[in-house]
């Protein structure tokens, strides 16, 4: 069975690309990508910053759907939603075509001219 591809609307890749262009998120995701899923306890640990600080920086990575969140217990363990970061990469890899048809429209054009 094929994977529907789904090209994400601009409100919805800006909300995406948003929550990627922060140092912190990104080293959250990074820690959650090598080490799994893990409570804000856990992610705690590796930062210099408020337990409210890392929960806001994940709310907005879960806003984002990058990330998804649960009840263990009376901890809220995180897990990277790969998913989500496949379309990222799929939106990064359309800018890139579009870049490489213009790059070569130009080259064609210059050397005509």
């Amino acid at each position: 069975m094929s994977k529907r591809r789904v090209e994400l609307g601009l409100a919805e890749a800006a909300l995406l690309f948003a929550a990627l262009g922060d140092e912190t998120r990104l080293a959250l995701l990074r820690r959650l990508s090598d080490g799994g899923p893990a409570s804000i306890s856990t992610l705690g640990e590796s930062f210099q910053i408020s337990r409210q600080a890392i929960t806001k920086h994940l709310q907005f990575l879960a806003a984002a759907a990058i990330i998804d969140g649960k009840r263990a217990g009376r901890e809220h363990v995180w897990a990277l939603n790969p998913a989500r970061l496949e379309e990222a990469q799929r939106c990064l890899e359309t800018i890139g075509r579009g870049w490489d048809d213009a790059l070569g429209r130009l080259k064609r054009q210059l050397e005509e001219g």
